[in-house]
């Protein structure tokens, strides 16, 4: 090839096919080729208004956005729009002003232009061009955004912890009488092991006590009525009532309570 050949030969973009079937490029519909009512739907949602039917069939060829071939880009536009009809779709109205834009400009094309004028600044094509541009921006940009992922976008990861609270609870106090009455069952046990008989008093309230001190621990708890032995009878039991509360009074020994009607446990104190 000489040196001039090579000049005046440049690429050629070829036209983009309509569908690929089977790795087989398809450049125009099959004439048999039915089309369900159904699938009209399909069909007009690919377009969301005349803008971009018209960037459609410029990218569908290849053809320069600057340099818009308006006689070829109009033929195919009405034929999207007799197909509309055609089907007896309900056309937008949108879509028929842009097809008179493009009438008016195909028609101030072919009208003679002084040679004066510059062809730049009075393009019959301009306005379109710009509108064509500024569409295809914002189409690209929510595109882009459509493919940014969805977390940090429309939804967010959210990480609750929750706080270490120690709940220190404190035991209730005692109520005397809830005391009475755990001493008043004791008392209704011991009265069915009484008997009758006159013998010198074997009870002393300094052994009581010591028996109750070595019956406690201060990292146990014993519960109240076992420190009771109810075969002593109504005597011991009260012996032994009395000398709790002796060692009570002397802060040797604690009544514990874990809430309102529950059993009590007594437990020495630390030190």
């Amino acid at each position: 090839m000489t040196e001039s050949n090579a000049e005046t030969v440049a690429p050629q973009q070829q036209e983009m096919p309509f569908a690929v079937v089977q790795g087989q490029p398809q450049y125009a519909l099959p004439k048999d080729l039915y089309i369900p009512p159904d699938a009209l739907e399909v069909f007009l949602d690919a377009f969301e208004g005349p803008l971009d039917l018209l960037l459609y069939l410029i990218r569908r060829q290849n053809l320069d956005i600057l340099d818009i071939p308006i006689a070829d880009i109009t033929r195919q536009y009405m034929e999207y729009i007799e197909l509309m009809q055609d089907m007896r779709l309900e056309l937008a109205a949108e879509y028929l002003v842009m097809a008179a834009m493009l009438a008016e400009i195909k028609s101030r094309m072919l009208l003679p232009r002084p040679q004066s004028e510059d062809d730049d600044e009075h393009d019959p094509r301009a306005e379109l061009i710009r509108r064509l541009q500024e569409y295809e921006r914002f189409k690209q940009a929510a595109e882009d955004i459509n493919e940014l992922p969805q977390v940090g976008r429309d939804v967010f990861p959210v990480v609750a912890e929750v706080p270490f609270k120690h709940v220190d609870q404190k035991p209730p106090d005692v109520d005397l009488k809830e005391v009475l009455l755990a001493l008043k069952d004791v008392l209704h046990r011991a009265d069915m092991f009484s008997s009758h008989h006159i013998a010198r008093e074997p009870l002393s309230l300094r052994e009581r006590m010591s028996r109750v001190l070595e019956s406690v621990t201060t990292d146990r708890f014993t519960q109240f009525t076992d420190l009771f032995d109810i075969s002593e009878g109504r005597q011991g039991v009260v012996v032994t009532f009395m000398a709790i509360l002796e060692l009570i009074k002397q802060q040797l020994v604690e009544l514990v309570q874990a809430e309102s009607y529950a059993p009590i446990h007594v437990r020495a104190r630390g030190g």
